[in-house]
């Protein structure tokens, strides 16, 4: 901890000596319409998103090191000046951190991300978790049967990842534990049906965050965009169909067989780690019932669709498929959050399992555990901010469009390896897609003669990004995921490697062969590169499963 912080005082000094020294101007008011920094659209505009990558790489500690990306992009900004590098970081309307924090679609996010951590507290209070596994415990009879119902309920719980985690493995756990289902296998079935899951689900916090990337100057509708990408998030896809797989199948690879065997026999932990290995799962109150889980769940669902396309005009007329593209996302969210809130807390209130002082307890407490995302974004939007006032979006499309050439085909394939590589470095998908969207969208431009290319690039950045946040062991949801499954860490990471890389080498394949046909064709290309992608995911399990009994 001491080398870090040395080592963070020594980058902060040399930066404030480089960029006091090549200061070239010395401005005190300036007008945000007409100035422009020294290095607008050069390759130094790319300095605060790459200080921020590197830091995060020699640091794999990812607030600090965007805290810094961000510093570096105000000192650039205002030429060396300090009042200006100040009031640029903090108070620009087109990238500070106070104006990101107003913005109202962000703000939005926010405030959507922190209902999600209360409503959980509240079902875990009530005992709606707890309830909802005894019952499931005694209607499921087979190993199969309970990994099954895992990755059903993760896919049911599609509007936050957090969510997801919180939720499915307080749920599952007696369950797979009756049928001898290891922890470790526990924790990759929560892992992967918690992001890949949201990055594809319309409503859900990813897709609010993954829209608010896209520049507002870019004239794309984000959520139409994301909306185009679900069939191209290759990772995703093959991750629930190689899940499905391996569980029918019952076939298991890499250091998840040990763990299963020893499953089998009786041991769930296979090592000696074994947290929380004495407790018992109990009701938190002997009135909780399975009602007080679902009926949140089902109503929130409920409540942001309806949000999300009252948002978008269907009300007003509007097809309820066109409703949805248009909608704001941010807005419907947060409608159907607050709703189901108020829901949710008049149903507690009449079953008579909470009461007011019960409900209040968990405000702050849904608040807390939604602290880390709220940094990574309000840093993540500020960054980005930064970047775009030094004109890094105009140097990378003209650095492309001049050099790429044929080679754009390649392109997908070659982002998803860098977003994989960023968020499996830095822990976290949200920083890095909200790094490169806003790239990609700048290469490839909103010209209807790129935009399958655009599509399928943005789909790679984000399946890239869950792909590495899936690998991480220091993402946060990776991180969440062993604690639902009470799964010692360790042992979730190096189990959930070997498949997490298996889909990604398949994915890689498929986004080679989009972006083949997406720059040659121009249309239809999901419809062969998707179903291609998911035999050759189906192909290589029965390959490594026929290579494991011979």
């Amino acid at each position: 901890m001491k080398k870090k912080s040395i080592f963070y005082a020594a980058l902060l000094v040399i930066l404030v000596i480089v960029f006091a020294a090549l200061s070239a101007t010395h401005p005190g008011q300036v007008d945000p319409e007409t100035y422009q920094p020294g290095v607008y659209s050069t390759p130094a505009s790319l300095l605060p998103p790459i200080i921020a990558i590197v830091l995060a790489l020699i640091t794999k500690e990812v607030y600090s090191s965007l805290f810094i990306g961000i510093v570096t992009g105000a000192l650039l900004y205002a030429n060396g000046n300090f009042q200006l590098m100040l009031e640029t970081m903090l108070f620009n309307p087109d990238g500070g951190m106070i104006s990101k924090l107003a913005d109202s679609w962000n703000a939005g996010i926010l405030v959507f991300l922190v209902i999600l951590g209360i409503l959980v507290a509240l079902m875990n209070k009530v005992g709606g978790s707890a309830a909802f596994g005894k019952w499931a415990s005694a209607h499921i009879k087979s190993r199969v049967g309970a990994q099954l119902a895992t990755i059903a309920l993760g896919v049911l719980i599609f509007i936050d990842d957090y969510f997801n985690c919180l939720t499915v493995g307080s749920v599952m756990r007696p369950v797979t534990d009756r049928q001898k289902v290891s922890r470790a296998k526990l924790a990759y079935l929560i892992d992967a049906t918690a992001a890949p899951v949201c990055i594809i689900a319309p409503v859900s916090s990813w897709a609010a965050a993954v829209t608010s990337s896209v520049p507002d100057d870019s004239n794309i509708n984000g959520f139409a965009m994301f909306l185009k990408t679900i069939p191209y998030n290759f990772y995703a896809l093959t991750t629930l169909v190689m899940m499905i797989t391996i569980v029918i199948l019952k076939f298991d690879f890499g250091s998840m067989k040990t763990h299963e065997d020893n499953a089998n026999a009786g041991d769930i932990f296979t090592t000696a780690e074994r947290p929380y290995g004495d407790v018992k799962d109990e009701l938190t109150t002997p009135d909780g019932k399975v009602i007080d889980l679902v009926f949140p769940v089902v109503v929130l669902i409920f409540c942001c669709i309806i949000g999300m396309v009252y948002t978008g005009g269907f009300f007003s007329g509007e097809t309820f498929v066109n409703a949805f593209a248009n909608a704001d996302a941010s807005m419907g969210l947060v409608f159907g959050a607050v709703v189901t809130l108020i829901i949710t807390f008049f149903f507690y209130m009449i079953r008579g399992v909470l009461d007011f002082k019960g409900f209040t307890d968990c405000i702050p407490e849904g608040f807390k555990a939604m602290v880390a995302p709220i940094l990574i974004l309000t840093m993540a939007w500020t960054l980005s901010g930064m970047t775009g006032l030094l004109g890094a979006k105009f140097f990378v499309h003209d650095l492309v469009e001049s050099s790429a050439g044929g080679l754009k085909m390649f392109l997908p394939a070659l982002i998803f390896a860098v977003a994989l590589f960023l968020a499996f470095s830095t822990g976290t998908s949200w920083g890095t897609f909200a790094i490169l969207i806003p790239i990609v969208t700048n290469v490839f431009g909103s010209d209807a003669s790129t935009y399958e290319m655009l599509v399928i690039s943005i789909s790679a950045c984000l399946a890239g990004a869950v792909c590495g946040d899936h690998c991480s062991p220091i993402s946060d949801t990776t991180i969440m995921a062993s604690a639902g499954a009470h799964c010692d860490h360790v042992n979730h990471v190096s189990t959930q490697l070997p498949y997490a890389l298996t889909a990604a080498a398949v994915s890689c394949v498929g986004y080679v062969l989009a972006g083949i046909l997406g720059y040659n064709f121009e249309s239809a290309t999901a419809l062969v590169a998707l179903p291609v992608t998911l035999v050759l995911m189906v192909v290589v399990i029965l390959v490594l499963r026929k290579m494991k009994k011979a």
